[in-house]
């Protein structure tokens, strides 16, 4: 297992949060293999399912559009590599802000993230994401915030139309 590799492997994951926060949706889409296995059961009621990373993508573009801002912050990814297939735990908080003139309109939620990869020449610094699982462990402020913004995002989107 290279160092090189173990780092790519981090940096594609670091792409993730990269992606969300700066509405980057292209990049975000980027770093995903076509098809992705999405675990956010510790977060919400939705089972897990397997789909294709156009779908993931289409699917929180109105949340973080319906968003002020947000900052994920990932750290400590640790990263296993067998051959071209790879793991990694990464610590994460991520904080949302449906009105920053508002702290109450705030909600941030802290864990980690286990991810799945897979080597290859398409992702941006060869790996692709194939599974994500989210385990939270702690969350502050105003969960109602999330379908507010994600709402929000898809009347902005509708009306664009």
């Amino acid at each position: 297992m290279s160092v090189s590799d173990r780092l790519a492997v981090a940096e594609t994951v670091y792409r993730y949060a990269t992606g969300i926060d700066m509405r980057d949706f292209e990049l975000y889409r980027s770093i995903f293999a076509p098809e992705v296995a999405i675990d956010f059961s510790s977060y919400s009621d939705r089972a897990p399912a397997t789909v294709t990373a156009d779908q993931w993508v289409a699917s929180v573009v109105p949340l973080f559009t319906g968003l002020d801002a947000t900052q994920h912050s990932m750290t400590n990814p640790i990263a296993e590599i067998d051959g071209d297939d790879a793991r990694c735990r990464m610590y994460m908080q991520a904080h949302h802000v449906y009105r920053p003139e508002d702290p109450t309109s705030w909600f941030t939620i802290g864990g980690y993230y286990d991810d799945t990869l897979v080597r290859s020449e398409l992702g941006p610094v060869g790996w692709l994401v194939t599974g994500v699982t989210l385990t939270v462990l702690w969350r502050r402020g105003d969960a109602g915030i999330m379908p507010a913004a994600a709402a929000h995002g898809r009347a902005v989107s509708d009306a664009g139309s």
